[in-house]
Formats: C-alpha cells, sequence, structure tokens
C-alpha cells in the first residue's frame, strides 16, 4: 500500500498572484498551513567592498494534505 504525501511545498511563480497559487494548492488538495518569505539580494561590488542589495523575494506556502 502506498503512503500518500502529507505536505508539499508550493512556490508564487513570477506569473501568477498569491491567490493564484492557493487556488493552484486547492486545486491539488492542499490547504495552506504556513507561509515562508526569503529575501533575493544581489551581489554590487563597490570599489573593494561587496554590497548585498535586497532585489526580491521568494514566497513559499506548505501546504498540508486535506
Amino acid at each position: 500500500m502506498a503512503k500518500e504525501k502529507n505536505k508539499q511545498l508550493f512556490e508564487v511563480l513570477e506569473s501568477e498572484t498569491i491567490e493564484e497559487c492557493l487556488e493552484r494548492m486547492k486545486k491539488a488538495g492542499y490547504m495552506p498551513i504556513r507561509r515562508i518569505e526569503k529575501p533575493i539580494f544581489k551581489e554590487v561590488k563597490k570599489g573593494n567592498e561587496t554590497i548585498y542589495e535586497p532585489v526580491g523575494r521568494q514566497i513559499v506556502f506548505e501546504g498540508k494534505n486535506e
């Protein structure tokens, strides 16, 4: 007997909104239980210094099988 996956991660894609991602989760049979946001940085060199500037964020939802 195969065991069903209980949790899965769903990343909000560049071409979709948060609502569209949540709808995709619902269609797959998952309910969101946690939201994870990670900053995305760009490395910028100014002279001898390296500076990391934020350029965006990655949003991931953890879903639990309903």
